[in-house]
C-alpha cells in the first residue's frame, strides 16, 4: 500500500465511513476522500519530462496532516455539490502537492500558510483548521476570502487562500470535469461544405460542378483521393 492509500485509509477513511476528528470542545464524524491522480504520463511527454515526472511523484513533500488541510481547504473552495463534481472528485489534492513539489518556490509559501491557518484557527476556536467544526473553517474563509480586506492580522491568510484557490481552480478547470463545466470539447473534427454562396457571388466565382463532388460532398469524405500522372484529381 502507498503513501496516498496508507493516508486515506488511516486518517481519512475509505469512502462513506466517518473520520473522528476534534472541532472545538466536541467530537465530530467528518469523511474527506479524494479521486488519486495518475502517478505516469506518456501522452506529449519527453523522456526527460517523464523522468522529471516520475522523481517528482516518487517523493512526498506534504506531510499526513498538511495534506488533509489541504483537502479540507480545497473541498471548501470547490465543494463536491458543484455539478460535474468539485475538487476531491478530481484529486486536486495530489494536483496541489505535485505542484509544490514541482515549483520549489511554492514551498515555503504552501508550508507556511497551512501554518498560519492552524495557528489562526487556535486562536480563534480552540483547535487547528481540521479540528474545528465546518462552520468554523467557513467563517475563517470568509475572512480571508477577499484580496482588499487590509486588517493586517488576516494579510497571511488572505495571500495563501487566494494562492490556494488560484491553484485549485487551475488544477480543476484542466481536468476532463472542469472540460465538461466549460463545454470545451477539444480539437474535434468538423465539417466543411465550401465557401457559402453569397461570398462566392459577392467575388463573382462559383465552383465547378466536378470539383464540389470530389472535394465538398459530405458523403464521400472517407474516400482516398487519388491523383493521375500529371496531378488531376481522378477521385
Amino acid at each position: 500500500m502507498n503513501r496516498r492509500e496508507t493516508l486515506k485509509s488511516l486518517l481519512l477513511g475509505s469512502l462513506g465511513a466517518g473520520v473522528i476528528v476534534t472541532e472545538g470542545c466536541a467530537r465530530s464524524n467528518r469523511s474527506v476522500t479524494w479521486t488519486s491522480l495518475p502517478n505516469t504520463y506518456s501522452y506529449g511527454r519527453t523522456e526527460v519530462e517523464k523522468q522529471h515526472d516520475a522523481s517528482l511523484f516518487a517523493e512526498s513533500f506534504l506531510r499526513d496532516h498538511e495534506l488533509v488541510t489541504i483537502a479540507v481547504l480545497c473541498d471548501i473552495i470547490l465543494p463536491s455539490d458543484h455539478p460535474n463534481g468539485g475538487a476531491l472528485d478530481a484529486g486536486l489534492p495530489e494536483f496541489v502537492e505535485f505542484m509544490v513539489k514541482d515549483r520549489e518556490y511554492y514551498k515555503q509559501p504552501v508550508r507556511e500558510g497551512i501554518a498560519w491557518l492552524d495557528r489562526y484557527s487556535v486562536d480563534q476556536f480552540g483547535a487547528d483548521f481540521v479540528g474545528i467544526t465546518e462552520a468554523q473553517r467557513l467563517r475563517i474563509c470568509d475572512r480571508i476570502a477577499w484580496p482588499d480586506i487590509e486588517d493586517p492580522e488576516l494579510q497571511e491568510g488572505i495571500r495563501f487562500f487566494s494562492f490556494m484557490r488560484d491553484l485549485t481552480l487551475t488544477g480543476y478547470y484542466t481536468t476532463e470535469a472542469g472540460f465538461r463545466d466549460l463545454g470545451y470539447q477539444g480539437n474535434t473534427p468538423n465539417v466543411w461544405d465550401g465557401v457559402p454562396q453569397e461570398v462566392l457571388d459577392r467575388h463573382g466565382l462559383s465552383y465547378e460542378a466536378e470539383w464540389l463532388e470530389k472535394c465538398v460532398d459530405q458523403s464521400r469524405r472517407d474516400v482516398m483521393a487519388e491523383w493521375d500522372e500529371d496531378m488531376n484529381l481522378i477521385t
